[in-house]
């Protein structure tokens, strides 16, 4: 009789670990996936920068300042 309750007690263990396993994939599968294969989910496609027009009336000797797509969303 023992060993049918212990048979039963590591099923439902090992059942719980499955759900466990399973619900901690379905929230943040696809991060661990982008993680193994190096990609981050924040990372935005990229874009060509947008070109930003600056007012000559006060020239300044710096490289142009150039948006990218999604700082410009962000604002």
């Amino acid at each position: 009789m023992l060993a049918v309750f212990a048979t039963l007690t590591f099923l439902i263990a090992m059942w719980l670990c499955a759900a466990i396993v399973a619900n901690t994939l379905e929230q943040s599968g696809s991060k661990i996936i982008a993680g193994l294969k190096g990609r981050s989910l924040l990372a935005s496609p990229a874009a060509p920068p947008i070109k930003v027009r600056v007012s000559q009336r006060y020239p300044v000797s710096q490289r142009p300042v150039r948006a990218w797509a999604g700082l410009r969303a962000a604002a």
